[in-house]
């Protein structure tokens, strides 16, 4: 009788263990979902203005659905479009993600790549997530000259560890950004200081948050921090959230809007479109583009 309790209590941990992959692996990753924040970050009686943020699309030959989806979102009519790196997961990915954003194209923009833009995801057993000093390992090399060029090409701004001003919403928005401090990429010294005094409006953009180079721009005056890489943690835990971020952000902040601690800037951490290609799953974590409408302070 106790082998027989044993064996059914085992067999239905295994049935709602593969229901649970099946869904996270099926469905979830999927359910591509738009998040709205208001960011009070504008002066007094300023109108508002409202910004598109895309990250880690992760993007595979093939995968329309989800081209169709941030296609879509031009019907929003955004002010300005952010994409915080990540865009791609094969050497053939080009295509796609020109498919996905070309109707955003013809909007401000300002981009920042990560690592997978320039090397592809190679296969890892996905608790070394856990580690704290895990090696980086890279795949194979990525076409991101071409993105680079076609993303310029439409007037978008590189701010790869580049700064510079640029008018959306009928307003000049300073913008400062690093390529990937993840694979220590970024080079803030070389565009650090204060923000200027003309600007209606300051944003900062990297890939990975890592808190180092956000208290940089932060301390520096920019009042909206943007950032991609976490997957809000891709696979989560219901009333717990994410075990891990990949990175030095506390989980608790690991997606979302968030006050930046010790100063008077925002962060807001897209859990982006995509996953990692070897591990295509999502839990409790669906994959997003969030409108952040600006308002006064």
């Amino acid at each position: 009788m106790r082998k027989r309790t044993l064996f059914r209590l085992a067999a239905g941990t295994a049935a709602v263990g593969a229901a649970t992959l099946a869904y996270a692996s099926l469905v979830e990753r999927n359910l591509f979902t738009l998040r709205r924040y208001d960011v009070p970050v504008l002066p007094t009686d300023a109108e508002p203005l409202r910004v598109l943020h895309l990250s880690d699309l992760h993007m595979m030959p093939g995968q329309r659905r989800k081209q169709d989806w941030v296609a879509s979102l031009a019907a929003l009519d955004p002010d300005l479009v952010v994409v915080t790196g990540d865009n791609m997961a094969d050497p053939k990915a080009v295509p796609g993600v020109l498919r996905a954003l070309q109707p955003l194209l013809d909007l401000p923009g300002a981009f920042v790549f990560g690592s997978n833009d320039y090397t592809g995801p190679v296969l890892k057993n996905p608790f070394t997530y856990f580690l704290p000093n895990r090696e980086y390992t890279e795949g194979v090399a990525l076409p991101y000259q071409e993105l680079r060029d076609i993303l310029t090409g439409a007037g978008w701004a590189d701010l790869n560890n580049a700064r510079t001003t640029l008018k959306a919403g009928g307003r000049e928005i300073e913008l400062v950004g690093v390529d990937d401090p993840h694979i220590e990429r970024d080079d803030y010294d070389a565009v650090a200081g204060p923000v200027g005094d003309s600007a209606a409006l300051s944003i900062a953009l990297a890939h990975s948050p890592e808190p180092a180079v956000l208290d940089r721009m932060a301390a520096d005056g920019f009042g909206l921090l943007l950032a991609g890489h976490t997957h809000g943690g891709q696979v989560c835990v219901p009333g717990y959230g994410a075990l891990v971020t990949n990175c030095g952000l506390p989980r608790s902040m690991a997606r979302g809007l968030h006050r930046w601690p010790a100063s008077d800037s925002w962060l807001h951490v897209s859990a982006g479109l995509g996953t990692h290609p070897t591990a295509p799953v999502r839990f409790a974590c669906p994959p997003e583009a969030s409108i952040l409408t600006l308002i006064s302070r």
